[in-house]
């Protein structure tokens, strides 16, 4: 479903990625132990701050992988989907990536 949420100023819309469900050795984490992830990807961006009467604009994209605080931004509900919104001051940074290089050695 396409999210039609167009967040204001530098305000930025992120859908949380959910970790695995089981940790090393196989154990399964019940849903009410499990924090909420820190990582999430942009789903909507604002159009930037003001600042002196010129708008600056933000240094994420939609579709960018982020990693945010616990405790940033306002949990919120659209349809049936949960969200994050927060400010781009908040974002800690982006997150790529990178494939692993073939190694002659062995």
């Amino acid at each position: 479903m396409a999210v039609n949420v167009t967040p204001l100023h530098d305000r930025i819309l992120i859908k949380r990625i959910e970790e695995k469900e089981t940790v090393k050795g196989g154990i399964i984490v019940p849903d009410t132990a499990k924090e909420k992830p820190q990582e999430g990807e942009v789903v909507a961006v604002g159009p930037g701050k003001l600042h002196e009467g010129k708008r600056i604009p933000l240094d994420v994209e939609v579709g960018d992988h982020v990693l945010f605080g616990k405790y940033s931004g306002t949990d919120i509900k659209i349809g049936d989907e949960e969200y994050l919104i927060l400010r781009e001051e908040e974002v800690f940074g982006k997150v790529t990536k990178v494939a692993k290089a073939a190694s002659g050695r062995r």
